[in-house]
């Protein structure tokens, strides 16, 4: 009988690890039950999209905003077909509110700025700012004096425009502002034309308060602050920030306002995006 006795007790000390071992395995299986996430529903992730749309939206609207370069007066710090991202908020007027938390500039010497021009209602222009208010400017021989200190601009280029028949006849005006009184074929806006004297002094063009002027990169064919006068400080739309995508695109583009003909240049693109893309100029910071 002792022996019986023994031997239900041996039996019970073997059983008794092997509950414990189920025990701790059911309860390692529980947490993993509890923790799995309840799946998404649909309202849950249009409103996820809904969020993402709107901040991105917001973010197109009032800090940057896209644009295609149309022309070559900035090469070749930008070139035709060059599409960059602009600040809007860099140049932006403070606010008391977001005034601590956004740094707002305004233009500075040698800053690259997109703003509305002054001659053509609703074109937006880009071009390098030369002088800010009280500044003195002219041109000798092609060459920028500001403060009647000479510039060292090595972003400067000089490509003629092969199709300008009045190239030489444009020179004089061009090359030595505001010295030389310009000529039927220099094309000013009719304000500025009728204005421009009102602020010369000596040879020097004196840059009024609230105002800018500026230049393209490629002098020769760069329609700019010699031919329209100032940027006011109201024009200023932001400063690019960098290229986002490159494209090799016709000089007359941007002028090509027939349907088929952008559907024509629509096809092209998508046919030779691959082998006419700029990539070595994509990302590249605009300065």
């Amino acid at each position: 009988m002792a022996k019986k006795v023994k031997e239900e007790k041996e039996i019970e000390r073997e059983q008794k690890p092997r509950e414990k071992v189920r025990t701790s395995r059911e309860t390692d299986q529980k947490p993993r039950e509890t923790d799995q996430k309840p799946r998404e529903t649909a309202i849950e992730f249009l409103a996820s999209i809904a969020g993402v749309l709107v901040t991105g939206l917001f973010i197109i609207t009032f800090i940057l905003q896209a644009f295609e370069i149309p022309s070559s007066s900035m090469e070749d710090t930008l070139l035709i077909g060059d599409h960059v991202f602009v600040n809007r908020e860099w140049f932006a007027a403070p606010t008391r509110w977001l005034g601590p938390l956004l740094p707002y500039h305004d233009p500075r010497h040698g800053d690259i700025v997109v703003f509305l021009s002054p001659a053509e209602h609703g074109l937006f222009v880009v071009k390098r700012i030369i002088g800010i208010p009280g500044d003195r400017i002219h041109l000798r021989d092609n060459v920028v004096y500001r403060n009647g200190e000479k510039l060292d601009e090595p972003y400067v280029q000089h490509k003629r425009d092969p199709n300008d028949p009045y190239y030489e006849e444009r020179r004089p005006y061009r090359e030595n502002f505001p010295s030389v009184s310009p000529s039927s074929v220099d094309n000013l806006a009719e304000d500025w034309e009728a204005g421009m004297g009102s602020h010369i002094e000596g040879q020097d063009l004196v840059v009024p308060p609230n105002s800018y002027f500026a230049m393209g990169d490629n002098r020769d064919v760069s329609y700019d602050s010699r031919y329209w006068g100032f940027i006011p400080r109201s024009n200023v739309i932001g400063r690019p920030m960098f290229i986002y995508w490159s494209f090799i695109t016709p000089a007359d583009q941007y002028q090509m306002r027939d349907v088929g003909d952008r559907l024509g240049f629509l096809a092209h693109t998508i046919i030779h995006f691959f082998d006419e893309t700029r990539w070595r100029r994509t990302l590249r910071i605009v300065k």
